[in-house]
């Protein structure tokens, strides 16, 4: 599933309009008034677990509510909405999950968020209203392969599973996921939008918690599972990148990518595409909710011709397949594939030592 940028809703009300328990034809209002991040002064919390689930997915491991009920959230840098699946649901609005139903009427610390009375934490956009008629903070989000979440913003405590920190944080109540052209899949039960802390306002876990540090390992595939942190890393300080900021889109993590190689040949990069920051546009997104890596079209004809010619006998299927991909091959059972390498390195070269590298 490729998740990516979520996709900008412009009119919700309409979205929304269908004569259910949201309402039909109500007024809205948004408010605007400068909001500050709700948890800026607070501690922010420690450590839980991460998963790989498949086949392009990492989740963490939360606790919800006064029930404890364990849930699995995707990682997802690319949104800064944190939901979940809660009951009671809309006609037909759930989707089927592995793990235990939250259920919003059995918490005793749920809240659904007044937009009135907390005018300042109903962050207002494109996929966020605060509803006149029953003062509810409405959100609907469709994400970019189709699957979509929507109803009301509120507030529930969750646990983080590894040193147990307890935070109250505003999250997305999801009554209604079944109202896109994708589903999502049952080996989680919502979204942890992690997108780049936002200094006022904000839904993602860092901007809530006013967190600039956040440490997370990418599992392999065979590995039981790793850490996502909000405060400190249990790691040791490797080669990196730096993660670069977008004004435009705030939310979202860049990084400079400077080089590409394919075994040894060099794919040059042509500077007004590639340097973030003549031009900020045209950046690496930085996405763990999205399986694939894509290039500039003109950029990746280059690439693709290169690689094709690295690859030796190994056959070519002809014409393009699921997913637009036009650059796949078939095996013979029992074959172990001789594949190039491809090298991307990121970050920036140092001009005291040009054969440096950032990061790969």
């Amino acid at each position: 599933m490729v998740r990516g940028r979520v996709r900008r809703v412009s009119y919700l009300a309409s979205i929304l309009g269908n004569g259910n328990s949201i309402g039909a034809n109500r007024n809205q209002t948004r408010p605007h008034i400068e909001h500050e991040s709700k948890s800026a002064d607070v501690k922010v919390p420690g450590t839980t677990s991460t998963h790989y689930v498949g086949p392009v997915e990492y989740v963490a491991s939360f606790t919800i509510g006064t029930q404890q009920i364990q849930s699995y959230l995707v990682i997802d840098t690319g949104s800064d909405l944190v939901w979940w699946q809660c009951e009671p649901f809309a006609d037909d609005g759930c989707y089927n999950q592995h793990d235990p139903l939250y259920d919003s009427t059995t918490s005793g610390t749920y809240e659904t968020l007044d937009c009135f009375a907390k005018s300042e934490s109903c962050f207002t956009s494109d996929e966020v209203v605060c509803w006149h008629s029953t003062r509810e903070c409405l959100y609907d989000v469709i994400y970019e392969e189709g699957s979509r979440t929507r109803v009301w913003i509120a507030e529930d405590t969750i646990t983080f599973v590894l040193d147990q920190n307890q935070e109250k944080i505003l999250f997305g109540c999801g009554k209604d996921q079944m109202g896109g052209v994708q589903s999502f899949g049952p080996e989680y039960s919502g979204i942890a939008g992690i997108g780049r802390r936002e200094l006022s306002g904000g839904y993602s876990l860092p901007s809530q918690f006013g967190a600039d540090i956040m440490a997370m390992c990418l599992s392999g595939i065979d590995s039981q599972r790793s850490t996502l942190s909000f405060h400190t890393t249990p790691f040791e300080k490797t080669i990196s990148a730096e993660l670069l900021p977008d004004p435009s889109n705030p939310e979202f993590y860049y990084v400079d990518l400077y080089k590409v190689f394919i075994n040894d040949k060099e794919i040059t990069l042509n500077p007004s595409i590639w340097n973030f920051r003549n031009a900020i546009d045209y950046s690496c997104l930085v996405d763990t909710g999205t399986a694939a890596t894509y290039f500039p079209r003109d950029f990746y004809n280059v690439f693709r011709n290169t690689f094709r010619q690295e690859v030796q006998n190994i056959r070519l299927v002809n014409g393009p397949r699921p997913g637009g991909f036009d650059t796949c091959y078939r095996v013979d059972p029992g074959v172990v594939p001789n594949f190039p390498v491809v090298k991307m390195y990121f970050g920036h070269q140092d001009p005291n030592n040009p054969a440096s590298h950032g990061t790969r």
